[in-house]
């Protein structure tokens, strides 16, 4: 599996792209293989204080339903609402149209504890 170089990582197989003081979010590659077929998600409203590890969604596939947790501190100040209406676009590119939440950072040391690609990469072959 290949995961991008420019995005941090989480344990919880989310990914956040920080740009200044914007993160937006999504999950995993990974994570989307092992959920399967993405039949629903449930985002967050914008303006929704998240605190890093804090879960802010769901998504259920045809195998499981799974929290999603925020890997970043802020506010939620976009979503992606495609994603209500087409929620497969996770399992067809998870890292560019199903993008699921924006945050405007307000702890950049919420971010300290996220893996770059080459930590994660190493994390998920210790999962097998």
């Amino acid at each position: 599996m290949d995961f991008p170089k420019n995005l941090k990582y989480t344990k919880d197989h989310e990914w956040a792209l920080v740009e200044g003081i914007v993160v937006t979010v999504g999950v995993t590659d990974h994570a989307q293989n092992a959920l399967g077929d993405i039949v629903y998600i449930d985002l967050p409203e914008t303006g929704k204080i998240l605190k890093s590890g804090d879960p802010f969604g769901v998504v259920e596939s045809i195998k499981a339903v799974s929290d999603l947790y925020s890997p970043a501190t802020g506010k939620v100040i976009d979503k992606n609402t495609r994603l209500a209406d087409d929620p497969s676009l996770v399992n067809k590119d998870p890292y560019k149209q199903a993008w699921m939440i924006k945050i405007e950072l307000t702890d950049k040391s919420s971010l300290e504890t996220l893996m770059d690609c080459e930590a994660y990469s190493k994390y998920v072959a210790s999962l097998k």
